[in-house]
């Protein structure tokens, strides 16, 4: 499964992007709720634990909240607002959960790793460090959409937060793990995982 596994979650988040720039943004929110709805069940029938889904769970949350706001006023200004309000969203999704001590990535991570080394103090310090990156990636973006978007900024400095603010965090997942690996294996006088 490897990275991959870590861009799932944010299906869900393209799909309804994709549909509102076609469609409007009520479509957009009722395919996001849909999307991350066969998500979750298709995960849940595979016996992945609620607790790897919690980006999941909260970006279907935010699609029914967002959904029932653009039924209920298709003219609301939170249309125009909504590319900020998505970020702050994942961004309180990931700092919450690292403030509830169940970073979002920690499930995710789970399915990838073998069962003995869930309960080892680096395997968790190692996803910290992984939901910290997405929830600073997060941040960033939607601070600098905020700003751009009160002073006219022009279309570039929005698709500059989101590269920036996406592919640090891509990188950071997938090259953190396998030094944090390589630095506890010499700690322990090793070169290779154990079999």
């Amino acid at each position: 499964m490897g990275f991959v596994a870590y861009l799932r979650g944010f299906v869900p988040w393209i799909v309804a992007g994709v549909v509102s720039g076609f469609v409007d943004w009520r479509w957009g929110a009722v395919s996001g709720v849909v999307s991350g709805l066969l998500l979750l069940f298709q995960d849940r029938r595979r016996g992945v634990d609620l607790d790897a889904l919690i980006l999941e769970a909260s970006t279907i949350v935010y699609f029914v909240v967002i959904g029932a706001v653009s039924v209920a006023d298709p003219e609301s200004s939170l249309q125009h607002h909504s590319d900020v309000i998505s970020f702050v969203w994942l961004a309180a999704t990931a700092w919450g959960s690292l403030a509830i001590r169940r970073p979002f990535t920690l499930g995710i991570a789970k399915r990838q790793t073998p069962r003995e080394y869930w309960d080892m103090p680096e395997f968790v310090q190692v996803n910290n460090y992984i939901t910290s990156a997405w929830g600073a990636g997060f941040t960033f973006i939607a601070v600098v959409l905020a700003v751009g978007n009160a002073v006219n900024a022009p279309v570039w400095v929005g698709i500059s937060a989101h590269v920036i603010g996406l592919a640090a965090p891509i990188v950071f997942t997938k090259v953190y793990p396998e030094r944090a690996q390589r630095r506890l294996l010499e700690s322990q006088g090793l070169t290779s995982v154990p079999r």
